[in-house]
């Protein structure tokens, strides 16, 4: 299956039972997130990483696997040969799945850039917002047919290379320079709706007008 070629496989083994993160592609993005800002976090830079968000120490085949990750991840942003690819389930899985999936990668980006870079220039918020649209995005019966799988592939398509644009140009710093190891508290509800809600042009745009 293509999930074992991905690596899907792997890491929903590894991180699909970690309560504090909603599915590994969140976690995927998170960590895309970050290496859009910083060199690639070693063992121990990721273990305090995820200290500050409150998730539980994971096992050392589990570091190893994000550590590596990341590594790749670094390169293939760093290099701009627009190859990156979100760590996603193949078509075996519905297409349901897929849609969140794909939201929960979003949300993590944002999570990850916000946290390492601290800040967000005006030149990202565009590119920002329209991770935070996707990351919106709700999966309806309705949408499961031919017409929601080409609006899927759209979204996805859109939304991949974000980091890369995020990415290019800027000069990566340490971990330890960043707020990554600060204690953080969680956004609170009307935060989190306020950013969800900035823009919304982009899932107007790729999503199937459905009829009522």
């Amino acid at each position: 299956m293509q999930d074992d070629i991905s690596g899907w496989t792997d890491w929903h083994r590894n991180f699909s039972s970690i309560e504090e993160i909603s599915s590994p592609s969140e976690l995927h993005g998170l960590l895309t997130g970050i290496v859009c800002v910083t060199q690639a976090p070693s063992q121990e830079e990721w273990q305090q990483i995820l200290d500050t968000l409150d998730v539980p120490e994971l096992d050392v085949e589990a570091l190893e696997l994000l550590t590596s990750e990341a590594e790749d991840v670094f390169h293939s942003l760093s290099e701009d040969e627009l190859d990156y690819l979100p760590l996603l389930p193949d078509d075996e899985h519905t297409l349901a799945e897929r849609v969140q999936a794909l939201a929960d990668w979003c949300a993590g980006v944002v999570l990850g850039f916000g946290l390492a870079s601290g800040h967000i220039r005006a030149d990202e918020r565009e590119l920002i917002e329209h991770l935070q649209d996707v990351a919106a995005v709700e999966f309806e019966d309705s949408d499961d047919d031919a017409e929601g799988e080409e609006s899927y592939q759209e979204l996805y398509e859109f939304v991949r290379l974000i980091p890369v644009s995020l990415s290019v140009g800027r000069k990566k710093v340490e971990v330890e320079e960043t707020p990554l190891l600060q204690k953080i508290s969680a956004p609170s509800q009307a935060e989190q709706k306020d950013g969800i809600s900035q823009a919304q042009s982009v899932v107007e745009i790729f999503s199937p007008n459905r009829p009522s």
